[in-house]
């Protein structure tokens, strides 16, 4: 992890005030490119310093109880995946005359649980990714020695992993409790439906939950989408895949929504296949700013359902988080490895 370069005015938090961006004139819509040089490849996990960490083990580590928040690998493999996305697939190979295995895994690494790294999604205008890298740098192949380019690959955040205090946001069960159905500003949120979740709506269920936010945290947000998704059928499933662009609710694509995690943290992830309302109904996408105008991992399709029941009985939303993405030079997304410890 690295501060901020010298030349930037920092607010109390130790990054620019999110009305400075972009913090160079000409860059693209809130882009912080160069705030950790021009050469950095971690973005928003330099906000997960060693002390941050630590303190986050001393203070939501208690009882030792782990819940892993990884879909299976071949949730997709029954149907048509999201997004044409190439379906889990593993083959078993007999090491006869030994009583010995192996396998084979081949899989696109977005079809289940993942996150997106900072080669998955530039700024569709500019064509540019995290720090101005373009797509024939990320494409490019050294002359000399045939080897590819790994620039802003996953590895550069397996060298880490992704650590730190977490923080679920239980929209799902907020928003069908009484009082969510009294406070919402949705009034008929459907997972499989471009519906966005208003800022309000997020801070509306932090306050019911009783949770207050660090600079820092790694934000979960369950949507409600993978308890919607088990009550379809496949005909169902069939049915939305077939629509393109797939329709998916999310958070909404705001200047308020990218003030709120600029202003608190470190990661961002949810149980859907698309953080953010999909399609959008901006001209712009969260994906844009968030990847490539600041380095903000952003998690999808987490399994967030026995998390979120722990959480309820235990009266607590926030916890330890401990994420090894998969160290592969080169990267575009990973599955996260992702426990939630308490």
């Amino acid at each position: 992890m690295a501060p901020p370069v010298p030349g930037f005015k920092l607010n109390a938090n130790g990054v620019p005030d999110f009305d400075a961006l972009p913090l160079r004139k000409g860059d693209p819509r809130r882009a912080a490119w160069g705030l950790y040089g021009d050469k950095d490849e971690l973005g928003f996990l330099n906000r997960l310093t060693d002390e941050r960490v630590a303190a986050a083990a001393r203070e939501e580590i208690k009882s030792g109880r782990r819940i892993s928040l990884n879909w299976p690998l071949d949730a997709q493999t029954r149907e048509k995946t999201f997004f044409n996305r190439a379906a889990f697939h593993q083959q078993l190979i007999s090491k006869a005359p030994r009583t010995v295995n192996d396998d084979v895994w081949t899989f696109n690494t977005q079809v289940s649980t993942q996150w997106d790294g900072l080669r998955h999604f530039g700024y569709q205008e500019e064509k540019l990714f995290y720090n101005g890298v373009s797509q024939s740098e990320i494409h490019g192949v050294d002359e000399k020695t045939g080897k590819r380019s790994t620039i802003l690959g996953i590895q550069a955040w397996a060298e880490q992993g992704i650590v730190g205090r977490g923080v679920l946001i239980d929209y799902h069960g907020w928003r069908t409790s009484p009082e969510g159905q009294a406070q919402s500003k949705v009034e008929n949120y459907d997972s499989f439906e471009s519906v966005s979740i208003p800022l309000e709506d997020l801070q509306a269920c932090l306050k019911a939950q009783g949770t207050e936010l660090k600079f820092g945290d790694i934000l979960f947000i369950r949507s409600g989408f993978m308890a919607s998704l088990a009550t379809k059928t496949a005909e169902d499933l069939s049915t939305y895949r077939d629509v393109e662009p797939h329709h998916f609710g999310g958070v909404e694509q705001s200047e308020d929504m990218l003030r709120w995690i600029w202003d608190h943290f470190a990661a961002v992830a949810g149980d859907q296949p698309s953080f953010e309302c999909w399609p959008t109904k901006e001209p712009w996408r969260l994906h844009e700013v968030l990847l490539s105008g600041w380095g903000c991992p952003i998690g999808e399709l987490f399994d967030l359902e026995k998390l979120a029941q722990h959480c309820r009985e235990i009266g607590r939303w926030t916890f330890f988080v401990s994420s090894e993405p998969c160290n592969v030079p080169g990267g575009v997304a990973s599955p996260p490895n992702v426990l939630a410890i308490f």
